[in-house]
């Protein structure tokens, strides 16, 4: 068939035909909010993320509610851990009564509908920003951040979580992970495994919220993957499914839509990114100066997310999409 019998426009001129023939949708059910946990008692605004805060176990819980109620069914949750209870092993991330869990407990009390997802990585517990153990070299020692990893994950999951996120990048620590989880009777918390998380320019703003940026010694090239490498990303994400992950994350978002297809194809299982600091800054700040409308840029990227093969969203405009999408 050729033009004029074929005119691809036909379908385009009605909104209600545009969504008859949309091959990608997105909902708020597609969303995961992240949401930063602080040991003081009022709410505090971050200056590099505007429009995010962080905010008291209360606070958490606050938050929680409102996106249950708009149709959100996770959010997940990072510390920002005092200074006086950082140091270089990270301690602090065992303790049962730390940030994490308290507000992992008051959201299983109050909002016992909502999931929650942790993150599994010592940089907010450390001295040193990184996000393991490190040598006398600076170097981030694998097998003993692993042991340790093990052990938080357990410390999150006694206090309730329900999907336990290693972003931390060691090899192996997956399947140490799931293999303690079933040995403690954990057998229905899932793990979904940063597996491709790139040593990226847009984590700035993250870094920021969680304490960690001006703590940071060097870098994070020799764990987290060269943004150059995709066929990496792949063996990566083999090695997790192979060791018990329950799903996989790309992270950046967009500038690593096309790891997000290949993955998707590669395995078919479920694939999330996360739309990350940065990306969320950039939308705002082009908002601030005039250069773009935020409805259309939320919703645009979302489905980007959703087309390029994801499950779902891990993304700071959350709240707004849903509201956008409700």
């Amino acid at each position: 068939m050729r033009y004029p019998a074929l005119r691809l426009r036909r379908t385009r001129v009605a909104p209600w035909s545009r969504r008859l023939h949309a091959e990608t949708t997105i909902t708020p059910a597609d969303l995961i909010w992240p949401l930063f946990i602080t040991a003081g008692q009022e709410e505090e605004p971050i200056a590099s993320l505007p429009g995010v805060s962080r905010w008291p176990v209360a606070g958490i819980v606050a938050r929680a509610k409102e996106a249950a109620a708009l149709g959100i069914p996770c959010v997940a949750l990072f510390p920002n851990t005092p200074a006086d209870k950082r140091s270089d092993e990270g301690e602090e991330a065992l303790n049962p009564d730390n940030l994490m869990c308290q507000a992992i407990r008051a959201l299983k009390d109050a909002v016992p509908e909502m999931g929650v997802l942790t993150d599994v990585a010592l940089d907010p517990y450390t001295t040193h920003g990184h996000d393991g153990l490190v040598d006398a070299a600076g170097y981030v020692r694998n097998d003993a951040t692993a042991d340790v990893l093990v052990q938080q994950a357990l410390n999150q999951a006694a206090a309730g979580a329900d999907i336990i996120a290693p972003s931390d990048m060691m090899d192996g620590r997956i399947g140490l992970i799931r293999e303690a989880l079933e040995e403690e009777g954990h057998v229905n918390v899932q793990i979904m495994a940063y597996a491709a998380k790139y040593a990226s320019g847009f984590y700035g703003p993250f870094r920021d919220a969680v304490g960690s940026r001006g703590r940071l010694k060097g870098d994070k090239k020799t764990y987290q993957m060269d943004p150059a490498n995709a066929e990496e990303a792949l063996r990566e994400v083999a090695l997790d499914l192979d060791e018990g992950a329950d799903s996989v994350m790309v992270k950046p978002g967009l500038p690593y839509l096309d790891i997000i297809c290949r993955v998707k194809a590669a395995f078919e299982v479920p694939v999330f990114a996360y739309q990350v600091s940065g990306e969320y800054a950039m939308i705002e700040a082009a908002v601030a100066a005039g250069a773009a409308e935020r409805d259309a840029l939320v919703l645009e990227t979302l489905l980007a997310f959703k087309r390029a093969g994801c499950s779902g969203v891990l993304t700071y405009h959350a709240l707004h999409a849903a509201r956008l999408l409700g």
